[in-house]
Protein backbone atom coordinates (compact mmCIF):
# COMPACT_ATOMS: atom_id res chain seq x y z
CA UNK A 1 0.00 0.00 0.00
CA UNK A 2 1.55 3.08 -1.04
CA UNK A 3 2.27 5.77 1.48
CA UNK A 4 -0.44 8.95 2.12
CA UNK A 5 0.63 12.21 1.15
CA UNK A 6 2.45 14.01 3.98
CA UNK A 7 -0.59 16.40 4.29
CA UNK A 8 -2.57 13.24 5.01
CA UNK A 9 -4.54 14.65 8.27
CA UNK A 10 -4.06 11.84 11.21
CA UNK A 11 -5.51 11.20 14.36
CA UNK A 12 -4.83 8.62 17.27
CA UNK A 13 -5.69 5.00 16.15
CA UNK A 14 -8.12 4.67 18.77
CA UNK A 15 -9.79 7.84 17.81
CA UNK A 16 -10.36 6.63 14.34
CA UNK A 17 -12.04 3.09 15.98
CA UNK A 18 -14.58 5.29 18.47
CA UNK A 19 -15.45 7.17 15.47
CA UNK A 20 -16.37 3.86 13.61
CA UNK A 21 -18.62 3.28 16.68
CA UNK A 22 -20.66 6.41 16.38
CA UNK A 23 -21.02 5.77 12.76
CA UNK A 24 -21.52 2.39 12.56
CA UNK A 25 -23.72 1.72 15.18
CA UNK A 26 -26.65 3.94 14.04
CA UNK A 27 -26.09 3.11 10.28
CA UNK A 28 -26.68 -0.94 11.42
CA UNK A 29 -29.61 0.35 14.21
CA UNK A 30 -31.93 2.20 12.14
CA UNK A 31 -33.76 2.55 8.70
CA UNK A 32 -35.24 6.23 9.35
CA UNK A 33 -33.97 7.85 6.24
CA UNK A 34 -33.64 10.97 8.05
CA UNK A 35 -31.79 10.29 10.33
CA UNK A 36 -29.40 8.44 7.37
CA UNK A 37 -29.39 11.33 5.45
CA UNK A 38 -27.63 13.00 7.83
CA UNK A 39 -25.24 10.51 8.63
CA UNK A 40 -24.63 10.06 5.03
CA UNK A 41 -23.78 14.25 4.68
CA UNK A 42 -21.37 13.60 8.41
CA UNK A 43 -19.99 10.91 7.43
CA UNK A 44 -19.21 12.25 3.42
CA UNK A 45 -17.68 15.31 4.68
CA UNK A 46 -15.36 13.86 6.47
CA UNK A 47 -14.39 11.53 3.25
CA UNK A 48 -14.44 14.52 1.25
CA UNK A 49 -11.77 15.63 3.76
CA UNK A 50 -9.48 12.94 3.83
CA UNK A 51 -9.79 12.48 0.25
CA UNK A 52 -8.50 15.65 -0.83
CA UNK A 53 -4.68 14.83 -0.07
CA UNK A 54 -5.13 10.80 -0.71
CA UNK A 55 -4.14 9.00 -3.73
CA UNK A 56 -6.50 6.59 -3.86
CA UNK A 57 -9.80 8.44 -3.60
CA UNK A 58 -10.81 8.16 -7.54
CA UNK A 59 -10.42 4.03 -7.00
CA UNK A 60 -12.96 4.72 -3.66
CA UNK A 61 -15.20 7.22 -5.58
CA UNK A 62 -15.40 4.23 -8.27
CA UNK A 63 -16.97 1.96 -5.82
CA UNK A 64 -19.24 4.41 -4.46
CA UNK A 65 -20.40 4.88 -7.82
CA UNK A 66 -21.30 1.12 -7.60
CA UNK A 67 -22.92 2.15 -4.07
CA UNK A 68 -25.47 4.23 -5.66
CA UNK A 69 -26.44 1.59 -8.73
CA UNK A 70 -26.59 -0.85 -5.73
CA UNK A 71 -28.88 1.59 -3.59
CA UNK A 72 -31.07 2.30 -6.66
CA UNK A 73 -31.56 -1.17 -7.39
CA UNK A 74 -32.25 -1.98 -4.36
CA UNK A 75 -35.25 0.28 -4.15
CA UNK A 76 -36.29 -1.26 -7.80
CA UNK A 77 -36.42 -4.78 -6.09
CA UNK A 78 -38.09 -4.22 -3.22
CA UNK A 79 -40.89 -1.71 -4.79
CA UNK A 80 -41.56 -4.47 -7.61
CA UNK A 81 -41.67 -7.67 -5.15
CA UNK A 82 -42.74 -6.59 -2.26
CA UNK A 83 -46.62 -5.90 -3.05
CA UNK A 84 -47.57 -4.48 0.50
CA UNK A 85 -48.97 -1.06 1.46
CA UNK A 86 -51.66 1.05 0.98
CA UNK A 87 -50.23 3.75 -1.06
CA UNK A 88 -50.61 1.96 -4.56
CA UNK A 89 -48.73 3.82 -7.23
CA UNK A 90 -49.79 1.71 -10.14
CA UNK A 91 -50.56 -2.21 -10.81
CA UNK A 92 -48.86 -4.63 -13.10
CA UNK A 93 -50.39 -7.35 -14.26
CA UNK A 94 -50.98 -10.21 -11.70
CA UNK A 95 -50.09 -13.21 -14.26
CA UNK A 96 -46.70 -11.68 -13.92
CA UNK A 97 -44.57 -13.90 -11.74
CA UNK A 98 -42.88 -12.46 -8.37
CA UNK A 99 -43.34 -8.43 -9.73
CA UNK A 100 -46.91 -9.04 -11.00
CA UNK A 101 -49.54 -6.46 -8.58
CA UNK A 102 -49.38 -3.19 -7.26
CA UNK A 103 -46.70 -1.45 -6.78
CA UNK A 104 -46.81 0.57 -3.23
CA UNK A 105 -45.07 3.74 -2.38
CA UNK A 106 -44.47 2.18 1.09
CA UNK A 107 -42.66 -0.49 -0.32
CA UNK A 108 -40.58 1.97 -2.76
CA UNK A 109 -39.78 3.76 0.58
CA UNK A 110 -38.37 1.10 2.59
CA UNK A 111 -36.33 -0.25 -0.21
CA UNK A 112 -34.25 3.45 -0.53
CA UNK A 113 -33.83 3.29 3.20
CA UNK A 114 -32.31 0.10 3.25
CA UNK A 115 -30.41 1.23 0.49
CA UNK A 116 -29.34 4.14 2.06
CA UNK A 117 -28.12 2.10 5.19
CA UNK A 118 -26.14 -0.04 2.81
CA UNK A 119 -24.77 3.19 1.05
CA UNK A 120 -24.04 4.93 4.54
CA UNK A 121 -22.23 1.53 6.14
CA UNK A 122 -19.80 1.34 2.70
CA UNK A 123 -18.85 4.93 2.63
CA UNK A 124 -18.08 4.99 6.39
CA UNK A 125 -15.75 1.71 5.77
CA UNK A 126 -13.86 3.57 3.17
CA UNK A 127 -13.45 6.57 5.49
CA UNK A 128 -12.02 4.14 8.01
CA UNK A 129 -9.72 2.82 5.60
CA UNK A 130 -8.72 6.05 4.45
CA UNK A 131 -8.13 7.55 7.74
CA UNK A 132 -6.11 3.92 8.98
CA UNK A 133 -3.66 2.33 7.09
CA UNK A 134 -4.13 -1.71 7.70
CA UNK A 135 -0.31 -1.28 9.59
CA UNK A 136 -1.44 0.84 11.94
CA UNK A 137 -4.82 -0.89 12.45
CA UNK A 138 -2.79 -4.45 12.58
CA UNK A 139 -0.62 -2.94 15.74
CA UNK A 140 -4.13 -2.61 17.36
CA UNK A 141 -4.53 -6.20 17.12
CA UNK A 142 -3.31 -8.52 20.59
CA UNK A 143 -0.20 -9.92 20.19
CA UNK A 144 -1.86 -13.50 20.71
CA UNK A 145 -3.83 -12.82 17.78
CA UNK A 146 -0.98 -11.65 15.74
CA UNK A 147 -1.37 -14.20 12.61
CA UNK A 148 -5.14 -13.76 12.50
CA UNK A 149 -4.83 -10.35 11.87
CA UNK A 150 -2.21 -10.25 9.56
CA UNK A 151 -4.86 -12.33 7.41
CA UNK A 152 -7.11 -9.88 8.13
CA UNK A 153 -4.91 -7.24 7.10
CA UNK A 154 -4.10 -8.80 4.22
CA UNK A 155 -7.37 -9.44 3.40
CA UNK A 156 -8.87 -5.70 3.86
CA UNK A 157 -5.75 -4.87 1.29
CA UNK A 158 -7.23 -6.84 -1.28
CA UNK A 159 -10.22 -4.35 -2.68
CA UNK A 160 -7.72 -1.37 -2.84
CA UNK A 161 -4.45 -3.07 -4.32
CA UNK A 162 -6.83 -4.51 -6.48
CA UNK A 163 -8.39 -0.90 -7.74
CA UNK A 164 -5.11 0.11 -7.52
CA UNK A 165 -4.10 -2.44 -10.29
CA UNK A 166 -7.16 -1.95 -12.58
CA UNK A 167 -5.91 1.99 -12.45
CA UNK A 168 -2.46 0.95 -13.79
CA UNK A 169 -3.26 -1.13 -16.20
CA UNK A 170 -6.43 1.24 -17.67
CA UNK A 171 -3.37 4.15 -17.65
CA UNK A 172 -0.41 1.83 -19.40
CA UNK A 173 -3.12 0.33 -21.99
CA UNK A 174 -4.88 4.02 -22.85
CA UNK A 175 -1.35 5.33 -23.46
CA UNK A 176 -0.66 2.34 -26.07
CA UNK A 177 -4.11 3.81 -27.68
CA UNK A 178 -6.45 1.51 -26.36
CA UNK A 179 -10.06 3.13 -25.61
CA UNK A 180 -12.87 1.37 -22.91
CA UNK A 181 -16.20 1.29 -24.98
CA UNK A 182 -17.75 -1.28 -23.66
CA UNK A 183 -17.80 -4.36 -21.90
CA UNK A 184 -16.00 -5.97 -25.15
CA UNK A 185 -13.30 -4.35 -24.07
CA UNK A 186 -13.26 -5.42 -20.64
CA UNK A 187 -10.98 -8.68 -21.53
CA UNK A 188 -8.05 -7.07 -21.67
CA UNK A 189 -8.12 -5.40 -18.46
CA UNK A 190 -9.05 -8.43 -16.60
CA UNK A 191 -6.14 -11.08 -17.81
CA UNK A 192 -3.40 -8.65 -16.99
CA UNK A 193 -5.22 -8.25 -13.62
CA UNK A 194 -5.69 -11.66 -12.77
CA UNK A 195 -1.84 -12.02 -13.61
CA UNK A 196 -0.97 -8.78 -11.47
CA UNK A 197 -2.89 -10.89 -8.28
CA UNK A 198 -1.61 -13.80 -8.93
CA UNK A 199 1.94 -12.62 -8.71
CA UNK A 200 1.37 -10.76 -5.77
CA UNK A 201 -0.03 -13.26 -3.87
CA UNK A 202 3.24 -15.63 -4.42
CA UNK A 203 5.20 -12.63 -3.64
CA UNK A 204 3.34 -12.16 -0.33
CA UNK A 205 3.54 -15.93 0.44
CA UNK A 206 7.41 -16.24 -0.30
CA UNK A 207 7.97 -12.86 2.13
CA UNK A 208 5.94 -14.67 4.44
CA UNK A 209 7.75 -17.47 4.71
CA UNK A 210 11.13 -16.12 4.16
CA UNK A 211 10.55 -13.97 7.47
CA UNK A 212 9.45 -17.67 9.00
CA UNK A 213 5.75 -16.27 9.49
CA UNK A 214 3.81 -19.22 11.38
CA UNK A 215 6.97 -20.47 12.98
CA UNK A 216 6.95 -21.31 16.26
CA UNK A 217 9.72 -21.77 19.05
CA UNK A 218 7.42 -23.99 21.09
CA UNK A 219 7.58 -27.81 21.02
CA UNK A 220 5.16 -30.04 19.39
CA UNK A 221 4.07 -31.83 22.31
CA UNK A 222 2.89 -28.02 23.85
CA UNK A 223 1.02 -26.61 20.78
CA UNK A 224 -0.69 -29.64 21.01
CA UNK A 225 -1.84 -29.59 24.74
CA UNK A 226 -2.89 -25.51 24.07
CA UNK A 227 -4.67 -26.29 21.14
CA UNK A 228 -6.23 -29.34 23.08
CA UNK A 229 -6.90 -26.70 26.08
CA UNK A 230 -8.48 -24.07 23.65
CA UNK A 231 -10.71 -26.14 21.91
CA UNK A 232 -12.44 -27.89 25.22
CA UNK A 233 -12.71 -24.12 26.96
CA UNK A 234 -14.60 -23.17 23.80
CA UNK A 235 -16.91 -26.28 24.05
CA UNK A 236 -17.42 -25.31 27.24
CA UNK A 237 -18.41 -21.72 26.66
CA UNK A 238 -20.72 -22.70 23.93
CA UNK A 239 -22.63 -25.29 26.45
CA UNK A 240 -22.79 -22.76 28.86
CA UNK A 241 -24.22 -20.09 26.63
CA UNK A 242 -26.66 -23.04 25.04
CA UNK A 243 -27.61 -23.73 29.00
CA UNK A 244 -27.74 -20.12 29.97
CA UNK A 245 -30.36 -19.36 27.31
CA UNK A 246 -32.67 -22.66 27.40
CA UNK A 247 -32.51 -23.77 31.17
CA UNK A 248 -33.30 -20.87 33.08
CA UNK A 249 -33.24 -22.87 36.37
CA UNK A 250 -29.43 -23.17 36.14
CA UNK A 251 -28.98 -19.64 35.21
CA UNK A 252 -26.28 -19.37 37.84
CA UNK A 253 -24.42 -22.96 36.80
CA UNK A 254 -24.55 -21.95 33.75
CA UNK A 255 -22.91 -18.35 33.84
CA UNK A 256 -20.38 -20.22 36.53
CA UNK A 257 -19.10 -22.19 33.61
CA UNK A 258 -18.86 -19.31 30.99
CA UNK A 259 -17.05 -17.03 33.77
CA UNK A 260 -14.61 -20.03 33.82
CA UNK A 261 -14.53 -20.79 30.13
CA UNK A 262 -13.72 -16.98 29.29
CA UNK A 263 -11.30 -16.87 32.23
CA UNK A 264 -9.58 -19.92 30.89
CA UNK A 265 -9.56 -18.12 27.17
CA UNK A 266 -8.23 -14.71 28.40
CA UNK A 267 -5.20 -16.51 30.27
CA UNK A 268 -4.92 -18.86 27.42
CA UNK A 269 -4.25 -15.92 25.14
CA UNK A 270 -1.98 -13.64 27.58
CA UNK A 271 0.12 -16.57 27.81
CA UNK A 272 0.42 -16.70 24.19
CA UNK A 273 0.80 -13.13 24.23
CA UNK A 274 3.68 -12.79 25.92
CA UNK A 275 5.65 -15.18 24.12
CA UNK A 276 4.92 -12.74 20.69
CA UNK A 277 7.17 -10.16 21.32
CA UNK A 278 6.76 -6.51 19.39
CA UNK A 279 8.70 -3.83 19.00
CA UNK A 280 7.14 -0.22 18.37
CA UNK A 281 10.01 1.82 16.27
CA UNK A 282 7.61 5.38 16.81
CA UNK A 283 5.28 5.48 20.00
CA UNK A 284 1.89 7.22 18.75
CA UNK A 285 1.14 10.58 20.35
CA UNK A 286 -2.22 11.16 21.94
CA UNK A 287 -3.29 15.26 21.36
CA UNK A 288 -6.20 17.27 22.47
CA UNK A 289 -8.49 16.76 19.45
CA UNK A 290 -7.94 13.41 19.88
CA UNK A 291 -9.43 13.75 22.99
CA UNK A 292 -12.40 15.74 21.59
CA UNK A 293 -13.46 13.47 19.01
CA UNK A 294 -12.63 10.13 20.99
CA UNK A 295 -14.90 11.54 24.15
CA UNK A 296 -17.71 12.86 21.27
CA UNK A 297 -17.79 9.68 19.49
CA UNK A 298 -18.13 7.88 22.72
CA UNK A 299 -21.45 9.69 23.63
CA UNK A 300 -23.13 9.60 20.56
CA UNK A 301 -22.08 5.74 20.14
CA UNK A 302 -23.22 5.25 23.95
CA UNK A 303 -26.80 7.71 23.54
CA UNK A 304 -27.65 5.49 20.52
CA UNK A 305 -26.91 2.42 22.28
CA UNK A 306 -29.24 3.41 24.87
CA UNK A 307 -31.70 4.69 23.18
CA UNK A 308 -32.24 1.32 21.06
CA UNK A 309 -32.52 -0.17 24.46
CA UNK A 310 -34.56 1.83 26.36
CA UNK A 311 -36.94 3.55 23.62
CA UNK A 312 -36.96 0.86 20.61
CA UNK A 313 -39.42 2.86 18.60
CA UNK A 314 -37.40 6.05 18.07
CA UNK A 315 -34.99 4.63 15.68
CA UNK A 316 -37.18 2.38 13.99
CA UNK A 317 -39.15 3.08 10.44
CA UNK A 318 -41.76 0.98 8.55
CA UNK A 319 -43.36 2.52 6.58
CA UNK A 320 -46.02 -0.34 5.99
CA UNK A 321 -49.60 0.12 7.92
CA UNK A 322 -50.52 0.52 10.37
CA UNK A 323 -47.66 2.76 10.36
CA UNK A 324 -47.13 6.11 8.97
CA UNK A 325 -45.10 6.67 5.72
CA UNK A 326 -43.71 9.63 7.04
CA UNK A 327 -40.68 8.78 9.61
CA UNK A 328 -40.80 10.21 12.95
CA UNK A 329 -37.97 12.80 13.77
CA UNK A 330 -36.26 13.52 17.11
CA UNK A 331 -34.05 16.63 16.99
CA UNK A 332 -31.40 15.64 19.64
CA UNK A 333 -31.06 12.12 17.53
CA UNK A 334 -29.98 14.16 13.99
CA UNK A 335 -27.46 16.08 16.49
CA UNK A 336 -25.75 12.94 16.99
CA UNK A 337 -25.66 11.87 13.71
CA UNK A 338 -23.77 15.05 12.97
CA UNK A 339 -20.82 13.42 15.08
CA UNK A 340 -18.99 11.68 12.61
CA UNK A 341 -18.17 14.76 10.77
CA UNK A 342 -16.19 16.22 13.84
CA UNK A 343 -13.20 15.42 12.25
CA UNK A 344 -13.64 17.28 9.47
CA UNK A 345 -14.20 20.15 10.95
CA UNK A 346 -11.01 19.69 13.41
CA UNK A 347 -8.95 19.48 10.23
CA UNK A 348 -10.74 22.85 8.13
CA UNK A 349 -10.58 24.60 11.87
CA UNK A 350 -6.85 23.53 12.09
CA UNK A 351 -5.85 24.45 8.09
CA UNK A 352 -7.34 27.46 8.28
CA UNK A 353 -5.01 28.47 12.04
CA UNK A 354 -2.22 27.21 10.03
CA UNK A 355 -2.73 29.33 7.26
CA UNK A 356 -3.48 32.42 8.87
CA UNK A 357 -0.58 31.94 10.97
CA UNK A 358 1.89 31.46 8.41
CA UNK A 359 0.55 34.19 6.63
CA UNK A 360 1.09 36.31 9.62
CA UNK A 361 4.90 36.06 9.08
CA UNK A 362 5.47 34.06 12.24
CA UNK A 363 8.47 31.56 11.61
CA UNK A 364 7.11 29.44 14.65
CA UNK A 365 5.51 26.22 14.08
CA UNK A 366 1.85 26.29 14.66
CA UNK A 367 0.04 23.77 16.69
CA UNK A 368 -2.34 22.86 14.93
CA UNK A 369 -0.20 22.32 11.65
CA UNK A 370 0.25 18.94 12.95
CA UNK A 371 -3.37 17.79 12.44
CA UNK A 372 -3.65 19.35 9.44
CA UNK A 373 -0.30 17.96 8.07
CA UNK A 374 -0.69 14.34 9.50
CA UNK A 375 2.13 14.37 11.32
CA UNK A 376 -0.31 13.26 14.74
CA UNK A 377 0.42 10.26 14.56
Amino acid sequence: MPEPTRRTPRFHPYTWLAWLAATAAPALLTRNPIYLSVLLLAVGLTYRTLAREHPEHRGWEFLIRLAVLLWLFTTLFNALTVHAGATVIFRLPTRWPVIGGPITLEAAAYGLASGLSLLTILVTFITFHMALDPGRLLRLVPAALFQAGVVTAIAITFVPQMIRSVQEIKEAQEIRGHRFRGVRDLLPLFIPLLTTALERAIQLAESMEARGFGASTRRRANRTAIGALTLTLLILLAFGLFAYGYWRAYRFESGLLISIALGGLIGIFWAIGRQAPRTRYRRWLWRPWDTLVTTASLLAASAILATRLIDHAALIYYPYPPFGLQPDIRPWLCALMLVPALPAAVIAYGRHKAARHERSGDTRRHPLRDVADGVAG
